[in-house]
């Protein structure tokens, strides 16, 4: 699987969660929680699974401090297309959709990391020599 599948499936399961059109979970739930109250919770249940995988692999391969550093280099670079003008932030939607997009990005690099490393440095890690 591929860092591109791998960070689309993180888009995914946070754009599902959240974003600023009226189809993810958290808008659904506002509408319906109390009509749909078990499918809702089940629901619920299947995004925090999804959470808990990604968090969990994203921290183990990077740690907190990688979390951070990737975070900082997204952020840096949002910066520099907003400093140039290429970018703005003055749209609500548009900024949720770059915060989705950034934290996409890291749970991407976090699910992926052992692939990068491997592919830079040709050191496998204790669990590719597993495999």
């Amino acid at each position: 699987m591929s860092f591109l599948l791998r960070w689309f499936l993180a888009f995914i399961l946070i754009a599902a969660t959240f974003n600023p059109t009226e189809y993810s979970y958290f808008s659904w739930v506002r509408g319906n929680f109390s009509a749909q109250m078990p499918l809702a919770v089940f629901m619920g249940l299947i995004l925090l699974v999804g959470y808990i995988i990604y968090l969990r692999a994203t921290l183990r391969s990077i740690g907190g401090s990688g979390v951070i550093l990737v975070g900082a280099l997204a952020a840096s670079h949002l910066w520099v297309m907003i400093d140039r003008g290429w970018l703005s932030l003055s749209d609500r939607s548009q900024t949720i959709w770059l915060a989705i997009l950034v934290m996409s990005v890291i749970f991407g690099v976090g699910l992926s990391w052992s692939i990068i490393r491997r592919a830079i440095s040709g050191q496998y890690t204790e669990d590719d020599a597993d495999d």
